[in-house]
């Protein structure tokens, strides 16, 4: 895997990072990735984000959504809006095999939990619209591709042009799958915010406040006609802190300010949500037993935590990726990242002097 943003000596943020600085610093959470690149016009995949509680479909575990602008195709919101649980792992993929990842996702679940099983599985998967390098219109994911993204669950997260990040883009430059976390303070004890994210927008990329599209000269308007088109972004959001429902939503809201730190003004065609979800049982609610959660005078920390780990998610979504060729000789080039480390650094040595 390339460097990551952190790497060439940025530090983005007022935030401590957790030890990987990925969403799997959120104890238990782990991440699998299905990649498909096949002959000139296939580039896609899944990417799956499992709570890692077991027996997830019995021990639901608070949940939320928040939509930005909802030009998308994502599954399983209104239940999650409904309810506010999660009982089942997220998955990311393209907008055409949303229906072959749900019916993964619901065998596997199946799989898992304890007969008899007379219940219906509610599945969460995110898409983005990955046709500039990869042909949606062919069947290239099934539904045992999940079980293979399952198989591949881990706490080392591959990042860049991966499962679902495989056909992705970001402003102009080639995009992926970014992760990041932050770990905070409140009320006398320790959390985690980690987020991961699936890229596919545009904009005028500027990172830590600099303009970098503008200085490069490149950006989404004065590009090829494709990039004019709308894109979007899917944020995945775990903590480990007792959060309602209704607070994992407030905190999902704000993710989308880190979205618009990097350039993006979400515009009118774009698909953007953002799942969120906590492994503290403890703010579950509707289930008849006393629980407890964070007063919402405590949340700003993990607002801020959520807004710096997204920003620098599509930052290391960037960085990690590579240049990729796809259909109709569509060509995504990666970030020039030595020019934009050279910008920066530049940038820096004004501020430290």
């Amino acid at each position: 895997m390339n460097k990551r943003f952190r790497e060439y000596g940025f530090n983005p943020g007022l935030l401590p990072t957790g030890s990987r600085n990925t969403i799997a610093d959120v104890k238990g959470v782990r991440v699998g990735h299905l990649t498909r690149i096949e002959g000139n016009d296939v580039r896609t995949g899944l990417t799956l984000v499992d709570p890692g509680i077991q027996n997830l479909y019995a021990q639901k575990i608070p949940s939320a959504i928040a939509i930005e602008n909802g030009a998308g195709k994502v599954a399983g919101i209104s239940e999650v809006e409904e309810f506010g649980f999660l009982r089942a792992p997220v998955a990311l993929t393209n907008t055409h095999a949303v229906g072959a990842v749900m019916q993964g996702v619901i065998d596997l679940v199946g799989r898992q939990t304890a007969l008899p099983f007379y219940g219906s599985v509610n599945t969460v998967v995110g898409e983005v619209n990955d046709a500039i390098l990869n042909n949606i219109h062919k069947r290239s994911i099934e539904p045992e591709d999940v079980s293979l993204a399952f198989e591949n669950l881990s706490e080392d997260i591959a990042l860049g042009c991966v499962g679902g990040g495989t056909g992705t883009r970001a402003f102009t430059w080639k995009g992926g799958i970014g992760s990041a976390s932050r770990v905070v303070e409140v009320s006398g004890r320790t959390y985690t915010v980690g987020i991961l994210v699936q890229t596919n927008f545009g904009g005028s990329l500027t990172i830590m406040g600099v303009p970098i599209g503008r200085l490069l000269g490149v950006e989404d308007s004065s590009t090829h006609p494709i990039f004019k088109r709308d894109g979007s972004c899917i944020i995945v959001l775990a903590t480990d802190a007792p959060l309602t429902s209704r607070q994992l939503k407030r905190l999902a809201k704000r993710s989308f300010l880190g979205v618009a730190r990097t350039g993006s003004i979400v515009p009118t065609a774009s698909g953007d949500y953002a799942i969120a979800f906590s492994t503290n049982r403890s703010g579950l609610e509707g289930t008849g037993d006393i629980g407890t959660c964070l007063s919402d005078d405590a949340l700003n920390p993990l607002f801020l935590a959520c807004v710096e780990s997204v920003e620098e998610s599509v930052y290391d979504a960037l960085f990690t990726a590579e240049t990729m060729t796809g259909r109709d000789g569509n060509v995504l080039e990666a970030l020039p990242k030595d020019r934009v480390v050279k910008i920066l650094k530049r940038v820096q040595k004004t501020y430290d002097a």
